[in-house]
């Protein structure tokens, strides 16, 4: 199920509190965006214990219970984690991965808080969760009477929201750094293929290494668990970042021409880095139009053209990424610009030959 209607982290507390409360919920999100964390989150503020159920680890009797012979008569008697004296949160993790057997399960104990003759206690709140299809997770159809059942929100991730929450959660130094530059690698979409990809959750579990691994961590070590948890490309930019963080090697000394990109096979993670960091200065700092903006921004076009040259030739893919156009096509850079640099760069080269 796909929306064009989204909250945010920061949002959903408010969302639940009005809605959770009167009505059964089920929050859609892609894997590793925090979906069960803010649950469990969100039962706590309210002082109810949060009880999960994952649905791909549920059959039907564990929810229905097993039959007991009670004055002549048979009665289902709920498992103990479901029938409580107190209120509290269920939450029903992984619903819509659930086979369609344990969805239907569900049906009355959403609707009408109700399990034979079980029902929730007054100030209960039950929320499901789930991914979707399209992310490559595991997400079976869900029935129409159960879709109709719940209230649905969608959420999505949010690399403000993370780096508040991340700040005083004692998230790894070098990751929060890394992206407040680049907040834009928080969340990648789910790979078709079997390979690790970038979430607030993995970019947790790598700051977790990185503290059990202390401040010595070899740059072998470091590209491992990077690359184990990471997006390729975002593995890439944070090694390239760490080196950078350990050898005082910035963007800024190749500028001003006191450094020149780093040409070793072994620093490949680091000039991707920097390239980056160069069509990021480049987006911000260039002016829209060659007759507008400042000094400073048009003598960094002066500056950069030369720049492309000196990275072509140490890798002419890298420095093609530094002029390529967006992913979906749009050019980034301003027109100007490229026209400048398709017009000069052959005797920029020239001149270095």
């Amino acid at each position: 199920m796909q929306s064009t209607v989204t909250v945010t982290p920061a949002q959903l507390p408010a969302f639940l509190l009005d809605v959770a409360v009167v009505r059964p919920v089920f929050l859609w999100g892609a894997p590793g965006i925090g979906k069960s964390s803010l649950v469990r989150e969100f039962a706590a503020s309210l002082g109810l214990e949060c009880v999960s159920l994952l649905g791909t680890q549920l059959a039907p009797e564990d929810l229905i219970g097993v039959p007991q012979i009670h004055d002549g008569r048979s009665r289902f008697c709920p498992p103990e984690m479901i029938a409580r004296d107190e209120p509290y949160c269920l939450f029903l993790d992984e619903l819509n991965a659930a086979p369609p057997d344990v969805q239907k399960s569900f049906y009355s104990l959403i609707l009408d808080r109700r399990i034979g003759s079980y029902e929730l206690p007054p100030g209960s709140v039950v929320i499901g969760a789930g991914n979707r299809a399209t992310d490559n997770a595991l997400a079976r159809p869900m029935p129409s009477a159960l879709v109709n059942r719940l209230v649905h929100l969608h959420l999505r991730a949010s690399a403000a929201d993370w780096l508040a929450w991340a700040g005083v959660a004692g998230i790894h130094p070098w990751i929060l750094d890394y992206l407040t530059e680049r907040p834009d690698q928080l969340w990648a979409p789910a790979p078709k293929t079997e390979e690790p990809f970038s979430t607030p959750r993995s970019w947790h579990m790598l700051s977790d290494t990185l503290h059990s691994a202390g401040p010595e961590i070899s740059e072998q070590t470091l590209q491992i668990l990077a690359r184990g948890t990471l997006s390729p490309t975002h593995a890439s930019g944070f090694c390239g970042y760490v080196k950078i963080v350990r050898n005082a090697y910035g963007f800024e000394a190749i500028l001003k021409g006191d450094a020149r990109w780093p040409a070793r096979p072994e620093d490949r993670d680091l000039l991707y880095f920097l390239a980056e960091a160069f069509r990021a200065r480049l987006l911000r700092e260039l002016p829209a139009t060659k007759g507008h903006g400042s000094a400073a921004g048009r003598q960094l076009g002066f500056r950069a053209k030369a720049l492309l040259v000196e990275l072509a030739e140490v890798s002419l893919e890298v420095a093609q990424s530094v002029i390529a156009a967006d992913e979906d096509g749009a050019q980034a850079l301003p027109g100007w610009f490229l026209v400048e640099a398709a017009r000069d760069l052959p005797a920029l080269i020239a001149a270095r030959a």
